[in-house]
């Protein structure tokens, strides 16, 4: 059934939800500097921002690590912080409750521009390291990089999830799967123009088809491409995460943050106010996203009513 859209204004601010569910109510933080890529740490996040890391809550700023290079996505694992350094190519260690930085780990950085990520899988710390077509694998328990795996050459992008590593290089145009067991590519899937950040979850792989404005959805098993949905004439610069039987979607142009089914890949709201461009991850209790054209993080509180 066709949806209509319902348009609610507060504070001076915009949100967009289906008719069919409640619209979210959003909490507006203002963050000074560049606030962009996200790493959830229970009731709070961190966000890279200029020259540093920052640990945010609801309530306002807890901590901030200088980090001159901070950039891309970020992961936590084993009580740390991972995060790229564009500047020094290295992946750092910073440690969430002393918050300093722990041990910096040479890698080299397949896109010292920032539109990368760290993450983490199969008991590792993973980073794309080299343009030519290089990831690092990286052990957590030495600080070490312990596998250097050939993968198509401009890899920048990884998710891990559904029992893999999964690798984006924009322009060759493909996805890989990469086994951690053996640390090769066992498949490869083609896929539209300017592919960019992915996440692993709900029984396939989601891509940005950034150039194409649409998301791919991936079965696991076979990489095959099993459906794709159109969401706005371009998805550049945005994000995407899994969560809750969702797929999110951070987006630039056209609202904050799209919300689809995994299953009919049916558009399921679209939500707040265009703010530029950003991050997203999801929590069982609200939504961050980040807005570093206008300086801001927001919390969109009940996510399970968002859609619904």
């Amino acid at each position: 059934m066709k949806k209509l859209w319902a348009v609610l204004a507060w504070s001076g601010s915009l949100a967009f939800a289906s008719a069919a569910g409640a619209a979210p109510v959003e909490t507006v933080i203002k963050v000074p500097g560049f606030a962009d890529f996200l790493a959830v740490d229970g009731a709070t996040v961190w966000t890279t921002n200029k020259g540093r890391v920052e640990r945010w809550s609801k309530a306002g700023k807890l901590a901030e690590v200088p980090l001159e290079g901070a950039c891309g996505a970020m992961t936590i694992s084993e009580g740390a912080l991972w995060v790229a350094d564009c500047k020094a190519m290295s992946v750092n260690r910073i440690d969430i409750r002393a918050n300093r930085v722990a041990a910096v780990i040479p890698t080299g950085l397949a896109s010292p521009d920032g539109e990368m990520n760290v993450l983490s899988g199969a008991g590792s710390i993973w980073v794309a390291s080299d343009k030519s077509g290089v990831i690092a694998r990286i052990d957590p328990a030495t600080n070490k990089v312990i596998a250097s795996i050939k993968v198509e050459p401009g890899t920048s992008y990884l998710a891990f999830g559904e029992g893999a590593l999964w690798a984006v290089s924009a322009p060759a145009q493909i996805v890989q799967k990469i086994d951690p067991g053996s640390n090769t590519a066992v498949a490869t899937t083609q896929l539209g123009k300017v592919p960019g950040f992915l996440a692993a979850g709900e029984g396939a792989v989601w891509v940005q088809e950034q150039g194409d404005g649409a998301v791919a959805r991936i079965d696991p098993a076979t990489g095959a491409v099993t459906g794709r949905v159109k969401v706005d004439t371009t998805l550049k610069w945005g994000d995407i995460d899994i969560g809750g039987g969702k797929v999110w979607l951070r987006t630039t142009a056209g609202q904050t943050f799209v919300v689809l089914d995994p299953k009919s890949l049916a558009i399921l709201a679209r939500v707040g106010a265009p703010v530029g461009s950003g991050a997203l991850r999801y929590t069982p209790d609200g939504i961050w996203t980040s807005a570093h054209d206008v300086h801001t993080l927001s919390w969109w509180a009940d996510p399970a009513a968002i859609g619904n």
